[in-house]
């Protein structure tokens, strides 16, 4: 059932019941209109979504009502409320109380208007400029720094940067077109750095100074983030709404994951109808939320939230790069694979292999790599968890058949979770198999890949496995063996076929 239908059926039902309802103005692809469903949805209260960019009639109603040209905008039956960040900042006794008034109260006749029923909606898909997202406040500086004459070449030694500019040409450009004193310059500068939406260029001065500091600061070339040079699948564009915590956008990323899995996963989360998934209109809605993640602050994460966070973003950035490069077949298109596919996640780029070695695994080699993913200068060390969390290897699936089922993970009962995914893939004969006549236990390549993990013995590493399983007959047997003495470990061979159900 697609989005727009969903909201007739419901209008239908407000028509004829009269009854209180929260409207909320939104727009596709509007991070903040998602955050804003996703808590009236857990206020339960009868919410009617009216897409402005499908119902255009309704824009000039929206903004004589509102004053105002952002989406999303709110109302509790005829008060408006704001935007999501209104939405969010309201006092809790106020909240009740708008509840109350919407679950009791009937709505009255001057509240906010709904598309008309036999409405033709020929304009779907068309992007309303009028109406934008909650924007930052320095995304339309930086729209006006991609169209003044700052951004050029510059030559450092024998390399040629394009696209570039020095921290003197953009506080000069500030000075002359936007009539700031010197020193807030340098702090709108610092501000631009900070929040990601420039960066400095490699080789060009220190990486980790401020804006404006250290010797000869002001000639250090910078670069706005869209025209950096990686190939990360959800670059290209700037992130200009103001930028949501990155717990919230981590959530918002799960519920549209979950979305996609419940149409196109099989029931035990081993294959993905990828073929379906990529002409779903909700997987184009995920690669504009995945935009999002460029400029998220990862710092504040706990350790809970970092483990459901990249976990998550882990096996989407998978199936991401599933569809939009082709799954890998041989060995060498895997390395590729996983040394390449990446997102840019708060102004940094991360690879699967970045993801799992660096902040899964607490910066550790992974399977033919010669050193660690991050050096100690590497700002994204910072995101590395303390230790190796050996668990996480029955979470992460890399798009195989022989990898662990796909799930998605939240930060409130993460251990838990994680060591029921790890029991489940004990139970599975493709994780462990007990052979008490030959006294060998046969177990998943995983265990052999990532042995350092589990303790980097054969026995430690039994230990763990035996500690790690449901109690069950398999488990019983596996205690005798090892009592038993002298138990073989040798490795089941690890089926690299495509997990697509095609």
């Amino acid at each position: 059932m697609s989005h727009e239908t969903a909201t007739e059926i419901r209008m239908g039902e407000f028509e004829s019941g009269g009854l209180g309802r929260v409207t909320v103005y939104s727009i596709q692809g509007c991070p903040h209109c998602m955050q804003a469903k996703a808590t009236l949805g857990r206020l339960g209260v009868p919410v009617c979504d009216v897409d402005i960019g499908v119902h255009p009639e309704l824009r000039g109603r929206v903004k004589e009502l509102t004053g105002r040209s952002t989406v999303p905008q709110i109302f509790f039956n005829n008060i408006h409320v704001g935007g999501n960040d209104d939405l969010q900042k309201l006092a809790p006794e106020e909240l009740q109380r708008l509840v109350s008034l919407v679950k009791e109260e009937p709505l009255p006749a001057d509240a906010p208007p709904l598309p008309e029923k036999n409405q033709s909606e020929d304009t779907a898909g068309e992007t309303d400029r009028d109406f934008m997202c909650e924007k930052d406040e320095l995304a339309d500086l930086v729209e006006d720094l991609k169209h003044g004459s700052v951004i050029g070449c510059h030559r450092k030694g024998l390399t040629l940067y394009k696209k570039t500019f020095t921290g003197n040409e953009l506080v000069d450009w500030l000075q002359k077109d936007k009539s700031m004193a010197r020193a807030e310059a340098c702090k709108t500068g610092q501000a631009l750095l900070q929040k990601k939406y420039m960066v400095s260029v490699n080789g060009s001065g220190q990486q980790d100074s401020g804006f404006g500091e250290g010797k000869d600061a002001m000639d250090t070339l910078y670069r706005l983030l869209e025209d950096d040079p990686h190939s990360a699948l959800n670059a290209g564009q700037t992130a200009s709404c103001s930028p949501i915590q990155a717990a919230e956008l981590s959530l918002l990323l799960r519920d549209m994951i979950l979305k996609l899995f419940s149409e196109h996963l099989s029931a035990d989360g081993k294959s993905v109808d990828y073929k379906g998934m990529s002409m779903n209109p909700a997987f184009e809605r995920y690669c504009e939320l995945a935009i999002q993640l460029q400029r998220v602050e990862l710092l504040s994460l706990s350790r809970e939230e970092k483990l459901a966070f990249f976990i998550n973003i882990y096996n989407a950035l998978v199936i991401h790069g599933n569809l939009r490069l082709g799954a890998p077949t041989n060995m060498w298109q895997r390395y590729r694979f996983f040394n390449y596919v990446s997102y840019l996640i708060g102004g940094e780029v991360f690879t699967l292999q970045d993801i799992e070695n660096g902040v899964l695994r607490g910066n550790r080699k992974g399977i033919a790599q010669l050193r660690r993913p991050f050096s100690k200068t590497d700002p994204r060390l910072q995101m590395a968890l303390p230790d190796a969390e050996p668990l996480i290897h029955f979470a992460l699936n890399c798009g195989a058949k022989g990898c662990p089922p796909i799930k998605t993970y939240t930060p409130q009962d993460i251990d838990s979770q994680l060591r029921t995914a790890a029991e489940a893939f004990l139970e599975n004969d493709d994780g462990c198999v007990v052979d008490s006549g030959k006294k060998e236990v046969r177990l998943s390549q995983i265990f052999k890949w990532y042995k350092a993990d589990f303790g980097g013995t054969d026995e430690k590493l039994l230990n763990w496995v035996l500690e790690h399983m449901s109690e069950s007959p398999k488990k019983t047997s596996l205690q005798g063996v090892l009592s038993a003495g002298k138990t073989k470990v040798s490795f089941l061979p690890y089926d690299w076929s495509v997990n697509s159900s095609h």
